[in-house]
């Protein structure tokens, strides 16, 4: 091959690999960011990632268009391997016209859907753009409508993983709402629909970018992200790990791993963890990270809907969710955000065929006006539809309280739970006692000549003959009532058992998801 050809090409790569240029190189660090590439250098194992369509180039010549270079049309696509597996990414490039999304940039992002969607393998999306590039007009609006469209295809078929590095506004959203786990990095990261000038023009409300649709909004208020991260460095590290949990489509099972804990542990801690005074409160984590694989659990969406825990660890080497009531807040009740929280991790991990543990201890619905207004009906039976649905093996743990329809919600027999165990001090009834005897007895505490006596007395009652698991382990709803330091090998070895579970629905287009 003669060298002019091989110049041309080494030209043609350095232009690409130069982004835009060292000056907006420069001001990318300054804002706190990585580049594309550097980012792309983190996420994947060393000397792995290849870059596919680097030469592509818009086709656009309005408004000065045909003037402009933009190396690489502003996004990095390729593939490689994260902890020896394979993964497609692609990286907006922030440096090449702010990272705005064009024609041939979004063309350049459909491939790499379509193409992890056939190889079964995750893809990670690295966002940071300005937006819709308005000199492409409807082209640019095109393109995000087919990204969107590819989102959905791959959606249940293959982990799809965003990350907010910049900004992302306006229809950009919708591609990291449509998958399955959004990264926001705090202070470099937005996301909204509209921007603070827009809102402000229309509503008069005054607000700031951060305020609005920054890391700490999305991942406490919102709900929108799942993690939040302190730099690019700690959400790439992040996102390794996460992936490290996800099988690589829906047709595999989750990556495991060779144990380091032993899987026989017990832990006589777990037997005072939770207090005698069912009104006192303590930290389901203590519970869950006793139990999992070193003590590792992966929360998701830590800072949002908080009475209501989710997240990924391991028993035995094998990866579980879990998903558990936080007596901390709220005292564990289930409100609208709890609801929908659990919802979409339960369909998430059914779709990747990672089995479900439900670990319960609630009072019950949240109520008030507030709840009954906001659809706490639409959205509780979001939970239910999800367990129903789902047909990877599941696990209840009942540690304390299981009232009412709240112990349905969470995974009880009659929603699809393979087994279900209870500790010594669980409580599974209608509702606590003290509210059953208000109801039950009203009529003989009023006549009595001592009613607090009486009450009291009866409360009492009740709490021995129904505030226990025995009267639901008699009825088969309880498989067994384990002794709480012994919880950790009776979990391994339920979900042994269930390993090769294997379950089908009736066959339909879809169910009416009550969205």
């Amino acid at each position: 091959m003669k060298n002019d050809k091989l110049a041309e090409l080494h030209r043609r790569r350095e232009e690409v690999l130069a982004g835009g240029g060292p000056e907006r190189v420069r001001k990318q660090h300054a804002r706190g960011k990585l580049t594309a590439r550097e980012r792309l250098s983190i996420l994947f194992d060393p000397g792995t990632f290849s870059e596919i369509l680097p030469f592509v180039t818009h086709r656009c010549h309005d408004f000065g268009m045909d003037q402009v270079k933009a190396p690489g049309e502003g996004v990095v696509t390729g593939h490689g391997l994260v902890e020896g597996r394979p993964v497609y990414a692609f990286a907006q490039d922030f440096t090449v016209m702010g990272g705005a999304l064009g024609e041939m940039h979004a063309a350049k992002i459909c491939r790499v859907l379509d193409l992890a969607r056939a190889a079964g393998v995750p893809v990670v999306g690295l966002n940071d753009s300005g937006g819709a590039r308005i000199q492409e007009g409807v082209d640019a609006l095109h393109g995000y409508g087919s990204i969107f469209f590819r989102n959905t295809l791959c959606s249940g078929v293959i982990p799809q993983i965003s990350a907010i590095m910049g900004p992302c506004a306006g229809g950009a959203v919708y591609s990291p709402g449509l998958t399955d786990f959004i990264f926001m990095v705090g202070g470099t990261s937005q996301m909204f629909i509209t921007g603070p000038q827009v809102i402000k023009a229309v509503t008069r409300e005054e607000v700031s970018m951060e305020e609005l649709g920054g890391a700490a909004t999305h991942n406490r208020v919102s709900g929108v992200a799942h993690f939040y991260a302190e730099s690019d460095e700690e959400c790439l590290r992040m996102i390794r790990r996460l992936l490290s949990f996800l099988p690589s489509n829906n047709l595999e099972d989750p990556p495991a791993v060779e144990p380091s804990d032993d899987p026989g542990r017990t832990d006589e801690g777990l037997r005072d963890v939770v207090p005698d005074d069912p009104n006192k409160p303590y930290d389901v984590k203590d519970v869950i990270r006793s139990v999992v694989d070193d003590g590792d659990f992966f929360e998701s969406q830590a800072w949002w809907a908080e009475n209501m825990v989710t997240g990924f660890g391991r028993l035995d080497g094998r990866v579980v969710g879990i998903i558990a009531n936080q007596v901390k807040e709220l005292a564990g009740a289930i409100d609208i955000n709890a609801a929908d929280k659990a919802a979409r991790f339960i369909r998430f991990c059914d779709a990747f065929n990672i089995p479900l543990l439900t670990v319960v201890d609630t009072p019950g619905y949240l109520p008030g006006t507030a709840q009954e207004y906001g659809g706490i009906i639409r959205h509780g039976a979001k939970m239910l539809y999800a367990y129903s649905e789902a047909t990877v093996p599941k696990v209840q743990l009942i540690l304390r309280k299981a009232y009412g329809g709240s112990y349905l919600a969470m995974c009880a027999r009659s929603l699809g739970a393979d087994m279900a165990l209870a500790w010594p001090g669980a409580e599974i009834a209608v509702m606590g006692a003290a509210g059953a005897v208000e109801i039950i007895f009203r009529d003989e505490v009023k006549a009595s000549e001592n009613p607090k006596e009486t009450r009291e007395r009866l409360v009492a009652d009740y709490r021995a003959r129904f505030s226990n698991p025995y009267v639901a382990a008699a009825r088969g709803y309880v498989d067994s009532v384990i002794d709480p330091a012994e919880t950790r090998p009776e979990l391994i070895r339920a979900f042994r058992a269930l390993a090769s579970k294997r379950e089908s629905r009736p066959p339909k287009k879809h169910g009416n998801f009550p969205v």
